[in-house]
């Protein structure tokens, strides 16, 4: 989940695919094409920073560093942390070449992460603020820019924490948008390949994200049990996003369009 990460996260059966984003920030030239403005609406604050948090642990939340969208400029620190983890909402999904205004992921990293892969994000919603790209030519930048190794992996094992009770996102690699419940975790495996750990996870294996870059992960779902503690513990967090917005709110299984 990088540059070349969309997260597709889970295989079709059994476990749902989650597709990812990663982000990034440089100028590339027009491509003939003119920009179309397409700003993000601002979720409440008290909203956005209860969802982002969501995404860690309990015992992470206290002295982490949340970021939050200004739609207009990208993202800014809302409240500084002093443990090394910083967490946010991922609204574009940089892979797809496409704005759309409906995505939400709640995503975690620990001080390794936020060093190396969070600056992604910080570039494309900073890009998409600025109005001056479209999607397509935010896609194309971020993956020259992979390719040219702006971008450095992590420099030791480190996690990712993505254990929120919901995430609004696209369904693998279709075009399809679903809010679902896929309370996660992600391990830092640059330039690793799921043929490298003997994967299988079409059939239920272990799944690596990533195709080989340098943004890769070993992703472990969250057990049954642990899943439902984490959805009966965000019940009231559950209730206010689907008072936000409708789309925001999950099905009895994976979810709700």
């Amino acid at each position: 989940m990088t540059l070349l990460a969309t997260f597709t996260l889970m295989a079709r059966k059994g476990r749902r695919a989650l597709s990812f984003i990663v982000i990034l920030f440089f100028f590339i030239p027009g491509f003939g094409q003119k920009p179309k403005r397409s700003e993000l609406e601002r979720m409440p604050v008290d909203l956005e920073t209860d969802f982002a948090l969501s995404s860690l642990p309990l015992h992470a939340r206290q002295g982490a560093t949340v970021y939050l969208l200004d739609p207009g400029k990208g993202y800014y620190i809302a409240r500084k942390g002093s443990n090394g983890f910083v967490c946010f909402t991922v609204r574009t999904e940089w892979e797809r070449g496409e704005f759309r205004n409906d995505l939400a992921t709640p995503i975690s990293f620990d001080a390794e992460g936020a060093r190396t892969i969070f600056p992604v994000y910080a570039d494309v919603e900073a890009m998409r603020a600025s109005g001056k790209f479209t999607a397509q030519q935010i896609k194309d930048t971020i993956a020259s820019r992979f390719h040219k190794k702006y971008y450095k992996a992590p420099s030791r094992p480190g996690i990712s924490y993505m254990i929120a009770p919901i995430m609004r996102t696209y369904d693998g690699s279709s075009s399809e948008v679903v809010t679902m419940s896929i309370p996660h975790y992600m391990f830092y495996a640059p330039y690793l390949s799921e043929s490298d750990i003997g994967g299988n996870s079409t059939n239920g294996g272990p799944l690596v994200l990533g195709d080989g870059g340098p943004h890769g992960y070993i992703i472990v779902p969250a057990g049954v049990t642990e899943k439902a503690k984490i959805i009966e513990e965000n019940k009231e967090l559950l209730k206010r996003l689907a008072d936000y917005k409708s789309y925001l709110k999950a099905g009895e299984g994976m979810g709700h369009h």
